[in-house]
């Protein structure tokens, strides 16, 4: 599995105590697919912008469609653009790509953060991997699941000493702590325009 689903799992299994916003775990899924194509040497970082080092065959379908998404042309792309543009609705994919894949079913009873209907994750080797990734406390995972408010306990894990890795999650830090900000001046904006409707 890749670093995305298993962190798209994480958040699931994390309901209802650590409600995680849409918006945040898609940013978050971008910076987990960028960083298993840095893994997978389907790119590499100069700086912050992110240069393509070929397509190799990534054996998942939302990891290639990532691939193919990338800017191709200098002066290339900088991670946090990447961010916002492949973050773009991307916890909706993967919901999707899970339920199709029988890893995801729709409840019977209840509601999720996630829809309407309430989703369940099944008993499969899928989840029991990104279970197993979370509890070894995986630095990557850890770190993708604490941007989006999701800790493992008191550990912090330890440390990563890959800099084209920390670039792309201090961009998936930055980007959820831009996304709050914006989620506050509208609210700050919506409670004002209440209160002139209110009047004295």
């Amino acid at each position: 599995m890749s670093t995305a689903k298993d962190l798209f799992i994480i958040s699931m299994d994390a309901q209802p105590d650590a409600a995680v916003g849409q918006g945040d775990l898609s940013l978050a899924l971008a910076g987990a697919e960028l960083i298993d194509l840095i893994g997978a040497r389907a790119v590499a970082l100069d700086g912050d912008r992110i240069v393509p080092d070929g397509q190799p065959a990534l054996e998942d379908g939302l990891l290639d469609r990532a691939s193919a998404a990338l800017n191709r042309q200098a002066p290339y792309e900088p991670v946090e653009e990447w961010l916002w543009r492949r973050g773009r609705d991307l916890s909706a994919a993967y919901q999707a790509a899970l339920e199709e894949d029988g890893h995801l079913i729709r409840g019977r009873r209840g509601r999720s953060p996630f829809g309407a209907d309430r989703l369940e994750l099944t008993d499969s080797a899928a989840r029991r991997g990104a279970v197993s990734r979370w509890k070894a406390e995986e630095p990557v995972l850890a770190a993708l699941a604490s941007a989006v408010g999701i800790h493992n306990g008191e550990s912090q894990g330890p440390g990563l000493d890959d800099e084209a890795v920390t670039t792309v999650l201090a961009g998936v830090n930055d980007a959820v702590m831009e996304l709050e900000a914006v989620r506050q001046r509208r609210s700050i904006e919506k409670a004002a325009f209440a209160n002139v409707w209110r009047g004295p």
